[in-house]
């Protein structure tokens, strides 16, 4: 593997004052070189770039960028736009990484295997937290991973892809949308292929409200609200009747009585996502 060719990590970060120095430190300590760390600050209104200020200090490789606040898929734009990497790689300003985790990634990439990889040890960072558990019994995931061990080797995400060939499409859509990420994959007409290893952790949603908040960006996705036969079918399943139900019966299979909450007010969130968009709801997160 040639480790002279220089790989670009895009983080757009937004309000990540609680995360992104675990984010940076965990970067910091990465096996491969030569990395280039570029931080796209979306309008953060907390001290998330006063964290990145201080960081420069002691990353001699890390760039700010600011941008007012437009979503992810512009930040990561605009991080690929000034990268000199060959290779780029798009990580979420919450996440941490085992010491191999870039090196795994881009192997494949390296060797002319593929034009993009993902990976499917996407473990979870908060496993003890309750919220956390009822995410995956909700999704019917094991506890301590965020992708199931028997996702396919293929996938519409890429976590990193040539320069060359995520300039070919434009890069990401711009939408807002939760499968904003998805766009490349559509657009080059191609799936990015399974990373060996490239562990990195990632948390679920700590509390009821940070549950409300994603849910309700997760209602925003073309497969549950974007067209008028999705909607009317998602209103039915995330109803307080099917909630409650499958709230109640997942808790007792669980012995877990915080699911029924955590169901509730998920699908309320989903739900008022899916009402919202008949009367043409902007979907940005």
């Amino acid at each position: 593997m040639d480790k002279s060719r220089l790989v670009s990590v895009i983080i757009p970060a937004y309000n990540e004052e609680k995360v992104i120095e675990a984010c940076l430190k965990s970067l910091l300590n990465q096996n491969y070189k030569p990395l280039e760390i570029i931080l796209v600050d979306d309008g953060s209104t907390d001290k998330t770039i006063k964290i990145i200020g201080d960081w420069k200090l002691e990353i001699g490789n890390l760039i700010l960028l600011k941008q007012n606040h437009k979503g992810p898929g512009p930040a990561r734009n605009l991080g690929a736009f000034h990268a000199k990497g060959e290779i780029l790689v798009f990580v979420d300003a919450d996440m941490t990484f085992d010491k191999n985790f870039i090196g795994d990634l881009v192997k494949p990439i390296l060797a002319e295997e593929t034009i993009g990889t993902f990976s499917k040890n996407e473990m979870n960072a908060n496993k003890d937290n309750i919220w956390s558990q009822c995410w995956n019994i909700n999704r019917n995931w094991p506890i301590e991973r965020l992708i199931p061990p028997d996702y396919p080797n293929e996938a519409p995400v890429f976590r990193a892809i040539l320069k060359r060939e995520f300039e070919k499409v434009g890069g990401f859509d711009a939408t807002g949308e939760y499968t904003d990420d998805w766009s490349l994959s559509r657009k080059l007409k191609v799936k990015s292929t399974v990373a060996s290893g490239a562990v990195y952790y990632h948390s679920n949603p700590a509390t009821l409200g940070e549950v409300f908040k994603q849910a309700r960006w997760i209602g925003k996705n073309e497969f549950i609200s974007g067209n008028l036969l999705r909607r009317f079918r998602s209103l039915v399943l995330y109803s307080l009747p099917v909630s409650a139900l499958i709230g109640f019966s997942k808790s007792v299979i669980n012995l877990l009585p915080h699911f029924l909450i955590f169901k509730l007010t998920y699908d309320l969130a989903v739900w008022l996502s899916v009402f919202k968009s008949f009367f043409g709801e902007v979907k940005s997160k």
